[in-house]
């Protein structure tokens, strides 16, 4: 059962950074509140994370100093959010409808109106192509969520998954030959990766014991980071926030994953590609109810 702050409970997130090369963990800044999915931009200067529906920046430098983006009407946001590989754009993920579900935009990354690029609901973004012209997300278009890609203009909405349950998260590789996602086809969560045009898609993982989320590989393309659910914690297709996870590694050529990390977190810890450019560090987000 998921577990939610209740009135009585207060909740506080840790902004983590991990060393693969030393190791070494790390928090940036703690917060008396909800945030979720740290972003790393491409200069490596800023943090980019959401809360309460609105998008926020923080500079690695000097933490204290958070800025608002203004998203103006998108106010919505959820955890799906990317800066663009130039730095120039972000892109959300936004509730447009009250009673509605997620479609994606873009705006400029300095602020400003955003676009609908998505045609429909639900959207889920998760990666943006290196070329900065596609964007890959998760959609539900036939009554079974798969993975999509769309140009950043809104034209070409293709669909590349078609197995039946759950497929999600899917990332481009740097290289952009290939995009890496998470299916339940085979039982339990795993990753997956495809070409992406959605040819040979291969089974990466095969945890007998985890349901693994979010692909997300380093910009140098050696590695590939991931969240691992313990089977029995939640149900496969599943992805719950305030749960004992792992945040685990292999090489993108697959094989036996290493367990970096043990954390209190789940949703929103590591929904969006949160590598540092320098391909040795990562961005996270965990949690501690009182």
């Amino acid at each position: 059962m998921i577990l939610k702050p209740t009135e009585s409970e207060k909740v506080t997130s840790y902004l983590e950074i991990f060393d693969i090369s030393t190791r070494e963990r790390k928090v940036i800044k703690e917060f008396p509140y909800l945030i979720e999915a740290p972003d790393w931009t491409p200069d490596g200067k800023w943090l980019v994370y959401n809360s309460e529906g609105l998008i926020y920046r923080l500079p690695i430098s000097s933490p204290e100093r958070i800025e608002l983006i203004d998203t103006g009407f998108a106010t919505k946001c959820n955890n799906d959010h990317l800066v663009s590989p130039n730095g120039e754009l972000l892109a959300v993920s936004h509730r447009s409808l009250p009673e509605g579900k997620p479609t994606i935009f873009v705006l400029p990354f300095s602020g400003g109106e955003p676009i609908q690029v998505a045609p429909a609901e639900p959207s889920y973004l998760h990666g943006w192509s290196p070329d900065g012209k596609s964007l890959t997300y998760c959609a539900n278009r036939c009554g079974e969520m798969d993975v999509y890609t769309i140009s950043i203009d809104g034209s070409g909405e293709t669909r590349l998954t078609t197995s039946l349950g759950l497929n999600d998260g899917p990332e481009y590789a740097p290289s952009g030959e290939f995009i890496w996602f998470n299916s339940v086809r085979t039982g339990l969560m795993q990753i997956w990766r495809m070409k992406s045009d959605g040819d040979e898609q291969k089974q990466m993982t095969f945890d007998d014991d985890r349901n693994s989320w979010f692909p997300h590989l380093s910009p140098n393309g050696d590695h590939v980071v991931y969240i691992a659910y313990r089977k029995g914690d939640l149900e496969p297709h599943e992805h719950l926030r305030y749960k004992h996870v792992e945040i685990r590694l292999i090489s993108t050529s697959g094989g036996k994953p290493e367990v970096l990390l043990n954390l209190f977190g789940g949703q929103g810890s590591f929904n969006v590609n949160s590598w540092a450019p320098d391909s040795r560090r990562f961005a996270f987000v965990s949690y501690k109810l009182e």
